[in-house]
């Protein structure tokens, strides 16, 4: 099927472009609150399923082992903007195991921030593997690895110990199966694997509930989701969307973005679980429309609804700064 336009940009009052997606959102059994385009086409979630990556960490208790916090955890599943706070705190989770950046496979990028390119740049600084927006995230494999005696070189390799704890995870939360033959690299080179957006929106409402997982696991959801909650900045950064949200939701609203115009969130109040991807890519079309539905789905508080809203419609600017457009959801998307 042709997935309809969801996100519409506006240049003056004329649309001047269009974003097609898909997007879902269901409770813990299952069952379909909202769903308009393909929810059933498998896409690559990237970093949206962080947090559930994230679940070895918990589980195996190498969170407790080196004292981590609710800024670790919430690192763990970061895609961060490379600000210092970032790159000092991966740094810090690297030490508590013995281990330093040399240990992180994921590869080295300019920060995501400009802000924090510009500071990097100003002192004559180069970008190190604690600046890749998933350093939180390898600091956070190699540390279980740690713990579990495994040694963590080679760890982001699909059949080494940690992409297997990963993987397990993977599967018991969405309920697919994670084979090879829907396996490719991400972008920080571990495996990422081809689920439907309906399999990827379930897992969040279990994480969000703790249906169908055992006590352990449950826990582990829960206090990976209030660190994230708690702590939005280390999950994104500065003015990034993920952290905006989450900050306004006050430990009521988890949200995660993924690369190539892919969200996934969650509403534990309401046990709500949500996918969506754009099939273009856009980050900005992602954004607008993971916040549509989050006001959508909030519509009984006015003022937190209203706040979300807003962020759905984004102001276009001039290189001057001045008002010449907005991005909005289209009628699609609000139907």
């Amino acid at each position: 099927m042709t997935n309809p336009v969801l996100v519409e940009v506006l240049r003056g009052g004329i649309v001047e472009s269009q974003h097609r997606g898909a997007a879902i959102v269901c409770d813990a059994r299952g069952a379909v609150v909202v769903e308009v385009g393909d929810a059933d086409q498998p896409v690559f979630p990237r970093s949206a399923v962080k947090a559930i990556q994230a679940l070895p960490l918990v589980e195996s208790g190498a969170a407790d082992t080196f004292g981590f916090g609710n800024r670790e955890l919430a690192l763990a599943c970061a895609s961060h903007s490379g600000e210092a706070a970032h790159a000092e705190l991966a740094a810090a989770m690297l030490a508590s195991a013995g281990l330093h950046e040399a240990a992180l496979e994921c590869g080295s990028h300019w920060p995501l921030g400009d802000e924090a390119t510009r500071a990097l740049a100003r002192t004559g600084g180069e970008p190190c593997a604690l600046h890749n927006n998933c350093s939180g995230k390898h600091s956070g494999f190699v540390c279980t690895c740690v713990k579990e005696g495994v040694d963590p070189a080679g760890y982001v390799g699909r059949n080494h110990k940690s992409q297997q704890w990963v993987r397990e995870a993977m599967e018991a939360v969405t309920g697919v199966p994670h084979s090879e033959d829907v396996c490719a690299i991400d972008g920080c080179s571990i495996p990422t694997y081809a689920v439907p957006l309906r399999s990827l929106a379930l897992g969040f409402a279990r994480m969000a509930t703790g249906t169908s997982f055992g006590p352990e696991r449950a826990k582990a959801a829960q206090r990976i989701f209030v660190a994230c909650m708690a702590e939005p900045f280390f999950v994104a950064g500065t003015d990034r969307m993920d952290t905006r949200i989450m900050q306004a939701g006050k430990g009521r609203i988890f949200t995660k973005t993924g690369a190539e115009g892919v969200f996934c969130a969650a509403l534990p109040e309401l046990g709500f679980g949500i996918a969506l991807k754009c099939d273009d890519g856009a980050t900005r079309a992602a954004e607008t429309m993971v916040a549509a539905l989050i006001a959508r789905l909030l519509k009984d508080d006015d003022e937190l609804s209203a706040t979300i809203g807003a962020l759905a419609r984004p102001k276009v600017l001039s290189r001057r700064g001045a008002e010449v457009g907005e991005i909005r959801p289209a009628a699609a998307a609000l139907a």
